[in-house]
């Protein structure tokens, strides 16, 4: 054993393990293992259970002969078919033994006559000439059979005396009672099983010891999931299709005007279009502007330096021609009682149950239809409670009840969530859930927080109303989040430039309002879109 994880750690199979050393002694065996600074020690016996032989696995397959063919049983019906095997087996036994009882009964009932009627009996005998004369004598006076005059005929002298007698009319009455008792067995059923269950119980105490073994309900495979550490990610995505993630460690917060650091390196015609928190452990869920959606786990996606522009996504996903990615759902895990509700460009709305996209395929799975010209461009997990907030690049939002939208299946198309004027889209959608507020961003660096109170609750399909100017200073909106006082925020560039400023550095004003600056800009920059961060820790920056 020591041997092979010695050889795991030379080829880095395990990495986390700074040494392993033999301390077996008379008393037992014992593998001491020393961890790397930082390691998780669950992780590391998770890779070495998957790599060694320190646990192994077999299948077990319950096959017996039932009615003298041969089935595959559960545990269940093997512990059925047990239960039915000891039951004919005491009846079988109790019948046997009634049968030898009742034998018995009939030779003693004939020496109890004998007893009875001791002087005729041996004057009888006495009187005969041969042993069959005594056989038929004994059978026509006394009314016995055969067999009991035999027995009478055999019997010695000796248990003609007086403590013979006694023994054999207590043998009788015994024996008596013992056919009673096993007429008894036969006649219930739950004697029966009380009796297997008794024999089972003496068995127990005589041979049973200590269980060695651990019997659980249910045990799961080693995955790599198991074997790799949970923490959270940046995930970042170029317009051309470059994709990959980061520690959330690596950036540094700043204050707000701040010029912020490159996130990801770029080429001059490319620049950063997304950016996304989520734990190495989480489901990604990939949806794309055609309305397909693509499965992946977080840990799947590359780790590249912070200024590589990392993988294209087209060596990670089987994305068809002209599709690109739009929205990302972090998934910690797929359960009924929530949906996914979804916004197009063109502003249409739809809800799908979450448990549709649990199984997703290779090639991916549609999402939802769409019209020409129109795509997918958010989606949004919720429990059925929330309100659906879209903004538009034009500046004009609505607030609605999800229970406008109803449940529709993975092909279904939606229906109007927010109605457009001309050359309007909408940009960003959101779930809103209490004591929250809303972040917008435009491209020219500028945004502000309102309390989501001010938008009035409507019913689904209306204009809107005014959630920040799109002036020429801000230009149009870029994205739209919800926020709260202790949330961070990342703001990017096209050029790949990020910032991270904390939200309580920025005021709560009305909504028709044109917000402060959040980024110094360079000339032609323009901010690409926000994230929301969870943590809360400040940290130092790189050098």
């Amino acid at each position: 054993m020591i041997e092979k994880i010695a050889e795991l750690m030379k080829h880095k199979r395990i990495e986390g393990i700074s040494y392993v050393r033999d301390e077996s002694d008379r008393e037992g065996m014992r593998i001491a293992i020393g961890l790397k600074k930082d390691q998780i020690a669950g992780v590391v016996v998770n890779q070495l259970y998957k790599h060694t032989q320190m646990e192994n696995s077999f299948g077990i397959i319950f096959l017996a002969v039932v009615n003298n063919q041969p089935k595959i049983l559960t545990l269940k019906e093997i512990l059925e078919y047990f239960v039915f095997h000891r039951k004919e087996i005491i009846i079988r036994r109790t019948q046997y033994d009634l049968k030898i009882a009742e034998a018995r009964a009939h030779i003693l009932e004939g020496l109890k006559t004998a007893l009875e009627n001791l002087d005729d009996v041996v004057f009888l005998i006495r009187e005969s000439k041969t042993p069959m004369d005594a056989k038929i004598g004994l059978v026509q006076n006394f009314d016995l059979t055969e067999i009991q005059a035999q027995a009478i005929l055999d019997m010695r002298l000796q248990r003609l005396t007086g403590l013979e007698q006694e023994k054999i009319i207590e043998e009788y009455k015994n024996i008596l009672k013992d056919i009673a008792w096993y007429k008894e067995i036969l006649g219930s059923e739950r004697i029966v099983e009380n009796i297997i269950k008794d024999e089972l119980s003496k068995i127990q105490e005589e041979f049973g010891d200590d269980r060695r073994t651990e019997i659980v309900e249910s045990t799961k495979e080693i995955t790599i999931e198991d074997m790799i550490v949970e923490e959270d990610m940046v995930v970042t995505i170029s317009k051309s299709g470059y994709i990959k993630r980061n520690p959330i460690t690596l950036y540094t917060k700043q204050q707000r005007g701040g010029k912020g650091k490159m996130a990801m390196g770029v080429k001059d015609d490319d620049f950063v279009a997304d950016l996304f928190i989520a734990s190495t452990h989480h489901t990604f869920l990939f949806f794309t502007n055609q309305g397909r959606v693509y499965w992946c786990k977080v840990y799947d996606i590359p780790q590249a330096g912070r200024a590589s522009r990392g993988k294209a996504i087209v060596n990670l996903l089987n994305l068809s021609n002209d599709e690109k990615l739009t929205t990302v759902l972090a998934v910690p895990k797929f359960e009924p009682g929530y949906h996914i509700i979804m916004a197009t460009r063109n502003g249409l709305v739809k809800k799908t149950d979450l448990m549709s996209f649990s199984r997703p395929r290779v090639g991916g799975i549609i999402a939802l239809s769409l019209v020409p010209g129109d795509e997918l461009i958010a989606t949004r997990i919720t429990d059925g409670t929330l309100n659906v907030f879209l903004g538009s690049a034009t500046g004009k939002s609505i607030r609605f009840h999800e229970s406008d939208v109803r449940p529709s299946g993975r092909v279904a198309r939606g229906v109007r969530g927010l109605r457009l004027a001309s050359g309007d889209r909408i940009v960003g959608m959101e779930v809103l859930s209490h004591g929250q507020t809303l972040f917008a961003a435009t491209e020219n660096g500028y945004g502000k927080r309102t309390s989501i109170d001010e938008y009035p609750l409507q019913r689904r399909g209306g204009k809107g109303v005014i959630t920040i100017k799109t002036s020429e200073r801000n230009g149009q909106v870029v994205s739209i989040r919800l926020v709260d006082e202790h949330d961070d925020l990342m703001l990017m560039t096209d050029s790949g430039k990020l910032i991270r400023i904390s939200v309580s550095g920025i005021s709560v004003i009305s909504r028709n309002t044109q917000g402060v600056k959040l980024i110094g800009l360079g000339l032609g920059e323009k901010v690409a879109g926000i994230a929301r961060l969870a943590e809360k820790e400040d940290y130092l920056s790189e050098e």
